[in-house]
């Protein structure tokens, strides 16, 4: 399908450049000058201009109102109003200057079009105008980029102590998560431990890593801290939460993190939204290969006191492959050789 398209675009660009050419030629037949300039050539392509930047802008607004409810998403964390007014100011500013400028630019371009009988002006400088546009875009840029860094470092700044660790790890083309046990605290991985049942590469010579879990799906307490753990294990991917206006890169080899707070629960969001099915996903935002519109993952936001019973319930990785550990320890002394190579 893709050759077909490819060669139907190939065509295409050729027959325009025959057609071109052909005109070219006649008008050279007509002893026309190729070089030479009609003013009603030059008004047709300034009046095209002009319609083009108000169909531009057309479809421009008609696509914002069409998708203007999947532009307010609600927001589900702490942090998510601050991300949220610094992306429409951001939005209002630059949109401005886009159509400013559009306009500008087309409008000069019908205005002063070529006419023999008019000789352009000479206007090599102007310093008053070039500090102007100068200056005030500078300003701007410094206060948005300012401002934005203030909220990035309020976001990406180290996480509360009692902040509830979980590793995500992204693979083509999947999820995988890992909890602390009762111990709360994550034990060792390591890439060469990976293999088809072992997903994420949990060493099992740390002795906190006999009572971490993977559950099927990541379950999160309203109201308290998150703190995700993030790596991947073969391409760069990244870990998107769309309503906790959150997200981070996975990159295999250069572990990444980011915490947030949850404000509503699952259930406080399909009530909101009256879908009796809404879940909160994890979604890839990366381009990480074929299978990338398939990478989510579920993520239930509980209140603390059904989260802790939910966390609870669940039993280690080794429990539930206990043939596997069997394994491993016996193999151990080869394992932890291969570990320090």
């Amino acid at each position: 399908m893709n050759l077909i398209i490819g060669i139907i675009l190939f065509l295409s660009l050729a027959v325009v450049f025959l057609l071109f050419r052909s005109t070219e030629i006649l008008s050279v037949a007509k002893k026309k000058i190729a070089t030479s300039f009609e003013d009603s050539n030059n008004s047709f392509n300034a009046i095209s201009g002009v319609v083009f930047m108000f169909l531009s802008f057309a479809v421009i607004f008609w696509y914002s109102y069409d998708q203007f409810e999947n532009y307010f998403l609600p927001m589900a964390s702490k942090h998510a109003p601050e991300v949220e007014l610094l992306f429409w100011v951001t939005m209002a500013v630059t949109f401005t200057v886009f159509i400013i400028t559009q306009v500008v630019m087309f409008y000069f371009g019908y205005r002063y079009r070529y006419k023999k009988e008019r000789k352009a002006y000479f206007y090599p400088e102007n310093h008053k105008l070039e500090i102007v546009w100068t200056v005030i875009p500078a300003i701007v840029l410094v206060g948005l980029i300012g401002w934005g860094l203030v909220k990035w470092n309020n976001i990406m700044g180290p996480p509360p102590k009692d902040a509830e660790v979980i590793e995500v790890m992204g693979y083509q083309f999947a999820w995988a998560s890992r909890y602390p046990g009762p111990d709360n605290e994550l034990g060792d991985a390591n890439y060469k431990l990976i293999d088809v049942d072992n997903i994420v590469g949990i060493d099992f010579t740390d002795s906190s890593s006999l009572d971490d879990f993977m559950p099927r799906e990541i379950h999160i307490p309203k109201g308290k801290p998150v703190l995700f753990k993030i790596k991947a294990r073969d391409v760069i991917h990244s870990v998107y939460l769309p309503y906790m206006r959150s997200q981070m890169n996975a990159v295999p080899g250069m572990p990444t993190q980011m915490w947030f707070i949850p404000t509503k629960t699952t259930a406080e969001m399909r009530e909101e939204t009256g879908n009796e099915n809404f879940n909160f996903e994890i979604v890839c935002n990366k381009i990480c290969g074929r299978a990338h519109f398939s990478m989510k993952h579920t993520v239930i936001v509980e209140e603390e006191w059904e989260y802790i019973k939910w966390k609870n319930e669940q039993k280690s990785w080794i429990e539930k492959n206990p043939d596997y550990y069997a394994n491993f320890i016996k193999n151990n002394s080869t394992d932890v050789a291969l570990l320090n190579d």
